[in-house]
């Protein structure tokens, strides 16, 4: 038989572990830009994702994220808007950057899947 001590130490909760730890729970934060660089996807796929080094405003946490779309507007401590999404052929890239928000231009030309992009239906034709 178990003793109280015993049973209050087993049912103690643990702490659940955070998978996007730079987000601290929001949907989104507003970072700023310290280095923008290529990086080469997982092995059967080759190709030069667009990526960038953000340091988050509110929490002053540095993480990598990528730069969805063709072409980007970005440089140097330029203003995103990041969210928790992880790219399937980036090993350790937890986030994205929102197209259309701050200083990331949105994708022009764009008729299909335009709500990732930040192109508004008016732009479509």
């Amino acid at each position: 038989m178990k003793t109280k001590i015993q049973n209050l130490i087993n049912n103690t909760k643990k702490k659940k572990k955070l998978k996007k730890r730079a987000l601290n729970l929001c949907p989104q934060k507003k970072g700023t830009c310290i280095k923008i660089f290529v990086t080469t996807p997982k092995k059967p796929n080759s190709a030069s994702r667009k990526t960038a080094k953000i340091i988050l405003l509110s929490n002053k946490f540095k993480t990598i994220c990528h730069i969805p779309g063709i072409k980007h507007s970005l440089q140097r401590y330029s203003t995103v808007l990041i969210q928790g999404a992880t790219v399937r052929d980036l090993p350790g890239i937890k986030y994205r950057a929102i197209r259309g928000k701050f200083d990331l231009k949105k994708v022009y030309d764009r008729t299909k899947s335009r709500s990732k992009y930040g192109v508004p239906k008016s732009d479509k034709f």
